[in-house]
């Protein structure tokens, strides 16, 4: 359970790059739930956590964050075990 941890910090992320209410972002929000996540909002919100997290993401890890949840897990993954 150690990825719900990371929840707050990518809700601050979206808070950032999109302006809404961290209580707006759960693991099952997706880009059609976020009329800003489209392309351009994808790669703003990229570097917001990038930010938050002080990370880089690569093209793979980019194109597979479909969803807050895959957001959670990839960052998760990059940050290792103890996340």
């Amino acid at each position: 359970m150690m990825q719900m941890s990371l929840l707050p910090r990518v809700q601050r992320a979206f808070q950032r790059a999109f302006g809404v209410e961290r209580g707006a972002i759960n693991l099952e929000t997706e880009p059609a739930d976020i009329p800003q996540w489209d392309s351009l909002g994808h790669a703003t919100l990229a570097c917001a956590l990038e930010r938050e997290f002080d990370i880089r993401f690569d093209t793979d890890e980019l194109m597979s964050l479909e969803n807050v949840r895959e957001i959670v897990r990839v960052v998760h993954g990059k940050l290792g075990p103890a996340s």
